[in-house]
């Protein structure tokens, strides 16, 4: 009898643990990103914390690069489906939300990389009703914003001033606005497939690259160029959305846990970007012999001047949302400018309007 008592308390432990486990929920969070890249790296930390604050009743499965298909488009589908619940969307996502071609404009944010970071997470922006319907139309929901690190041109040769840049074949993300912007730079700008363009730079087919430094390196794009020039003009910035659908079944509890762990996230986020793109950086100078070019304040002024146009573009385009989303990031980045007294390209910046 002792025995039977002693096998039904194990098949009775068996079966709760099973039915523990079909009662966990699992997040597939989809990124744009490969293994070692600070999106996959915000992801793990965004994943240990969402287990452990959950108890083990929600499971995150990260699904890097390559793991959704090949396109970005093919993720941001699979997230206003709901086949993906929560992922990250860049520059390629204005095809998707044309208003987030916002985050791609170039001499918008503030030099200090920490303050872009705290505006672009604030409440104020973040929260803000425009940037909220815009995602919101399309069935999602932006929770975060991520920062990457500036975006930093590569090329066969030396770029100090718009002149230099005239008629270059650099490679965009398929974004009209970094294309407008490129072209008014004077360059011939063009849009290449992530996986491709390794092979696209070493043949020729682009003269040109802009990402950020730990991209440069952990896709080996440095290899096959001769210049890294530091222009300062815009950030890397991944939104990180949900599915709609998705976002609003959660319950209050789990809604106020993924704001919790994403207000974590927030100098998490800003310290792995800054590890990985100082590291990498070293990492190209110690393996290379790649010309590094830091442009001044009157050679930036020559690109500000050109880019400062492109923002009607952005409203003409995007319309009454965008208008107003640029707007609100604007005048939160003047204000922090403003109490810290650091400088800020927006400062100066007249409105699009």
């Amino acid at each position: 009898m002792k025995l039977r008592n002693v096998l039904l308390g194990a098949v009775a432990l068996g079966l709760m643990s099973a039915s523990t486990m079909a009662s966990a929920a699992t997040w597939r969070f989809g990124l744009e990103e490969i293994k070692g890249s600070v999106q996959y790296q915000y992801a793990e930390d965004f994943k240990k914390l969402i287990e452990q604050k959950s108890n083990g009743d929600i499971k995150v499965q990260l699904l890097p690069y390559g793991k959704w298909g090949s396109t970005y488009s093919a993720l941001y589908d699979a997230i206003q489906s709901g086949a993906i619940q929560i992922g990250f969307g860049s520059g390629a996502l204005g095809g998707t939300v044309p208003e987030s071609q916002l985050l791609s404009l170039n001499f918008v944010m503030p030099s200090d990389q920490w303050q872009t970071v705290k505006v672009l997470n604030s409440p104020e922006f973040l929260e803000s009703q425009p940037w909220q319907q815009a995602f919101k139309k399309r069935g999602l929901v932006p929770l975060a914003e991520l920062t990457e690190g500036y975006q930093v041109w590569t090329a066969n040769k030396p770029i100090h001033t718009p002149a230099d840049m005239k008629g270059l074949q650099i490679r965009v993300m398929d974004n009209s606005l970094l294309r407008a912007t490129y072209k008014a730079y004077g360059a011939n700008p063009i849009s290449i497939a992530y996986g491709e363009l390794y092979s696209a730079l070493q043949q020729g087919q682009a003269e040109g690259n802009i990402q950020p430094v730990f991209a440069h390196e952990e896709m080996g794009f440095y290899e096959v160029q001769k210049d890294m020039i530091f222009a300062d003009q815009s950030q890397f910035v991944a939104t990180l959305m949900g599915n709609k659908d998705w976002w609003q079944g959660l319950s209050a509890d789990q809604k106020k846990m993924v704001k919790s762990v994403t207000q974590q996230m927030v100098k998490k986020g800003y310290d792995v970007q800054k590890q990985f793109n100082d590291k990498r950086l070293q990492t190209i100078k110690d393996k290379s012999d790649i010309n590094i070019i830091h442009l001044d304040d009157q050679q930036r002024d020559q690109f500000r001047k050109l880019a400062k146009p492109v923002r009607q573009v952005y409203v003409n385009d995007t319309g009454e949302l965008g208008k107003q989303s640029l707007d609100i990031l604007l005048k939160q980045f003047s204000q922090s400018s403003g109490s810290n007294g650091s400088s800020s390209d927006s400062q100066s910046a007249d409105s699009a309007s």
